[in-house]
C-alpha cells in the first residue's frame, strides 16, 4: 500500500513554499472565521502567509484535499487547495 500512495501524485504547486506570501483568488466559503463565527463567510481577496504544506503525516506521504494551510491573522487559518491561491 505505501508503493501506491508514494507513485500518486501529490497536487501540491511546487512554486509554493512555507513563508510566501498569497492570496484567495477563488470564492472560498468559511464558518470559523472569528469575527464571522457560524456565520458564511467568503475569503476571496484575503491576503496571507504560508505556513505548512502538508505532504506526511507520521513520516508517511500523503494526498492532502487541502494541503496548503494559511495564516491570515493571528486567529484565522485556513487550509487550501493550490487552485483556491495566488502568490502575491
Amino acid at each position: 500500500m505505501a508503493t501506491v500512495v508514494q507513485n500518486q501524485k501529490i497536487n501540491v504547486n511546487t512554486d509554493m513554499k512555507v513563508g510566501d506570501r498569497v492570496r484567495v483568488s477563488e470564492s472560498v466559503i468559511v464558518y470559523h472565521h472569528p469575527e464571522h463565527r457560524g456565520e458564511a463567510f467568503d475569503i476571496k481577496g484575503l491576503e496571507g502567509e504560508v505556513v505548512v504544506i502538508v505532504t506526511q503525516w507520521k513520516e508517511r506521504p500523503v494526498s492532502a484535499n487541502l494541503p496548503i494551510q494559511v495564516k491570515f491573522t493571528k486567529k484565522f487559518k485556513a487550509h487550501l487547495r493550490t487552485s483556491e491561491l495566488e502568490q502575491i
